[in-house]
């Protein structure tokens, strides 16, 4: 079951980069999009706990939630969502792959965490890859929203990894499921987003009525929010923080897959090489977290 699980939620945080490429190219404002997203899955899931009587309202008002609300749903998914109006989903996902070299230059930059040889190789090996990734659009024929776009999102991995370092710190002050923890935070990010649609976007009702805007919209609230973070809590619960983790080095892949296979995204060999290099940076950021969980596996299968 946990393998099981486990393929599934790689799937589907593999497939939203490209549900949100299609509901931005619907005409669904990227911010408000976002904000529907993340409020009406936050909002459902609170729901749903409340009934089950294992949450009060008084979380609602915990800063705490608040602020990881800002970084791990409000400025990942703000920059995201508006770049998928330039970038491509496989390439948004992969940029998104970036997320643990940020945690790892953010911790060593402002925690004076001590970092490994292996981490730091692999940083510079990402970063290079990003370059890869970036190089072909040096060109004056190329738009230059592309290139501001594969920087919005590495600005919103930047957010990523101060919401994940921030919620580090504070882990342990909030006693309450994951499950609770993650839909305040998407609501707290979800009122953030539309606030700043409301401000910077005009909304068109009848762009959310066609059926590419309506199909979008219901996958990413319930298969890629509801489903696919309760699938990572569940596989958290059940085995470690760190094997759930390990879907940042394969949902890159099927975005990838996913995009040129039905949504006719091109690949060249930048694009390939680019991929390849940001995906070997990310496992030697994170070796010996890894080599710790297979260590650990070993031990209990011999046991």
């Amino acid at each position: 079951m946990i393998i099981l699980f486990y393929v599934l939620m790689c799937f589907i945080f593999g497939t939203t980069f490209l549900a949100i490429k299609i509901g931005v190219d619907a005409g669904i404002p990227p911010f408000f999009g976002a904000g529907l997203r993340f409020f009406s899955a936050g909002f459902l899931l609170f729901l749903f706990m409340m009934w089950k009587e294992k949450v009060s309202l008084k979380i609602l008002f915990k800063k705490e939630l608040f602020f990881t609300g800002i970084g791990l749903t409000f400025g990942t998914f703000a920059t995201l969502y508006w770049a998928e109006q330039y970038v491509s989903s496989g390439v948004a996902a992969i940029l998104s792959a970036t997320g643990p070299m940020m945690i790892l230059i953010l911790s060593t930059l402002f925690l004076k965490q001590k970092t490994t040889y292996s981490s730091m190789i692999g940083c510079l090996i990402g970063m290079f890859g990003v370059i890869l990734l970036i190089l072909p659009s040096l060109s004056l024929k190329m738009n230059s929203l592309w290139i501001i776009g594969c920087l919005a999102i590495i600005l919103g991995e930047v957010f990523y990894a101060s919401g994940t370092l921030y919620t580090r710190q504070v882990n342990g002050k909030i006693t309450a499921s994951p499950l609770v923890l993650n839909a305040v935070q998407m609501m707290h990010g979800g009122w953030l987003l539309f606030l700043l649609s409301f401000v910077t976007e005009k909304v068109d009702p009848s762009l959310l009525m066609q059926s590419a805007s309506i199909g979008s919209l219901l996958y990413l609230i319930v298969i890629g929010s509801m489903v696919g973070h309760s699938l990572y809590y569940w596989l958290v619960t059940k085995t470690d923080p760190v094997f759930p983790s390990t879907w940042l080095y394969i949902s890159p892949l099927i975005a990838v897959g996913v995009g040129i296979t039905f949504y006719h995204e091109a690949l060249t060999w930048y694009t390939a090489l680019g991929t390849l290099t940001i995906l070997i940076g990310t496992i030697l950021v994170n070796y010996s977290t890894l080599h710790s969980l297979v260590a650990k596996k070993i031990i209990s299968q011999k046991g």
